[in-house]
């Protein structure tokens, strides 16, 4: 997948812009930065998208800006002009699409039927915007279209929100979804910048949907391991389930036969998308320890954070 494709998946949301003064771009780059999501896709539905799209790459070159609603070769010249790193349309024009990879810019074309995606195939294309997603059959429709096209990958935008975002990220051939309510336009006018971001922030979380699944005990042998997981279900309730490395009490409760990484144990907290979350992570600068990384049938399961937190090592798992 191409490189631009490839960081659009790890973010999984691309706010969708509609700015009528360029002057409302700086305050809201910063808002979606801020908010932990650097991605914008900036429709040409207005004048001011042009300049929109060059001041958010000149103020804030780390994020990733995109056009939308292109609709001629002419839009492309003028948002790749201005920075746009990816063009994404409302539907399938064989001449954009063709000019796009002529000037190797990333395209994702609105397909809603088999004959769209016949085409987009056709063209050599990897990823297609799916639009109006709800209203073209929402996730249902695209795993029906996903099945004879099995080297297809989804970009849903239509209808999209945080009620509905992870039933479709949820499902492998989706990369990242469109959508426009935490950039609302009535929000952008208001210049509700703040609200924004913390729309921005509460999305994030959506998509990642952290969650604490367990707290691990390092015991020094099997016997305190025992012992301890006695306590929390003789006491709480919390039944025994003995594995080959640890003991479980409960869900929440893993005491370890032998110490493990962390001085006084481990947190596990649970993610949607375990390499979405890594990525996110290691935006923030904080580092992954891929080394303690535990796979299953070639699936990345879980991974340790490189920082303890008070004497415990944390680690991502996949819920």
């Amino acid at each position: 997948m191409n490189a631009v494709l490839e960081k659009i998946q790890k973010l999984g949301i691309v706010p969708v812009v509609v700015l009528d003064k360029a002057e409302d771009a700086e305050p809201l780059a910063k808002a979606l930065c801020d908010g932990g999501l650097p991605v914008a896709e900036v429709t040409f539905r207005t004048e001011a998208a042009e300049e929109s799209i060059r001041i958010m790459k000149q103020k804030f070159p780390q994020m990733l800006v995109g056009a939308g609603t292109v609709l001629t070769t002419e839009q492309v010249d003028r948002a790749a002009n201005a920075g746009a790193e990816f063009i994404v349309s409302p539907g399938l024009n064989p001449t954009v699409v063709k000019y796009c990879i002529e000037k190797n810019i990333p395209v994702a074309p609105g397909c809603s039927s088999p004959s769209d995606m016949e085409c987009a195939l056709a063209l050599g294309l990897e990823v297609v915007k799916f639009f109006p997603a709800e209203a073209s059959g929402g996730l249902k429709a695209i795993k029906a279209m996903a099945a004879p096209y099995v080297n297809l990958k989804f970009m849903p935008t239509g209808g999209i929100n945080e009620k509905n975002i992870n039933e479709y990220l949820a499902f492998p051939k989706v990369i990242a979804c469109g959508g426009s309510w935490m950039v609302s336009s009535g929000l952008v006018k208001n210049g509700e910048f703040d609200r924004i971001k913390e729309l921005t922030r509460e999305a994030v979380m959506t998509v990642h949907g952290f969650e604490l699944k367990h707290v691990g005990i390092n015991c020094e042998n099997e016997e305190e391991a025992d012992k301890t997981t006695d306590l929390f279900d003789g006491v709480f309730g919390f039944e025994k389930k003995p594995g080959n490395s640890s003991i479980f009490a409960g869900t929440y409760i893993e005491a370890m036969k032998t110490p493990y990484l962390g001085v006084k144990g481990h947190i596990a907290i649970g993610t949607n998308h375990i390499m979405r979350s890594i990525s996110y992570l290691e935006a923030l600068g904080i580092e992954v320890d891929m080394e303690t990384a535990s796979y299953k049938e070639g699936v990345l399961r879980a991974v340790y954070l490189k920082e303890e937190v008070s004497g415990f090592a944390l680690h991502l798992l996949q819920k």
